[in-house]
């Protein structure tokens, strides 16, 4: 499973609605809003398979319009958390839990 988590530090809070995007290639798997605790508990629909996963965030920044990163699904019985921490001017994500 593959979950995230948006939080806008430029305001200090969730970043509620971001429109989140997993693909697989160029396959479009699974697409949600972040709820109002800036989250998608279960981004993708079913099984992981071994490979590499991209998500896509459109977050709500002047300056980053869309952040894409590429993870390596290794152990498809694992859950991956992926966060991502946006400001006006800044971005970071790492391997949650």
């Amino acid at each position: 499973m593959i979950s995230t988590h948006v939080l806008d530090t430029g305001r200090g809070e969730p970043a509620e609605g971001v429109f989140v995007e997993l693909y697989r290639g160029e396959s479009l798997l699974a697409a949600a809003h972040t709820d109002a605790d800036g989250r998608v508990v279960e981004l993708s629909p079913s099984a992981l398979e071994n490979g590499t996963y991209r998500l896509v965030f459109h977050p709500p920044s002047a300056f980053f319009r869309r952040v894409e990163l590429e993870i390596a699904v290794d152990d498809p019985g694992r859950h991956y958390h992926v966060p991502l921490l946006v400001s006006p001017y800044s971005c970071v994500s790492y391997r949650g839990s």
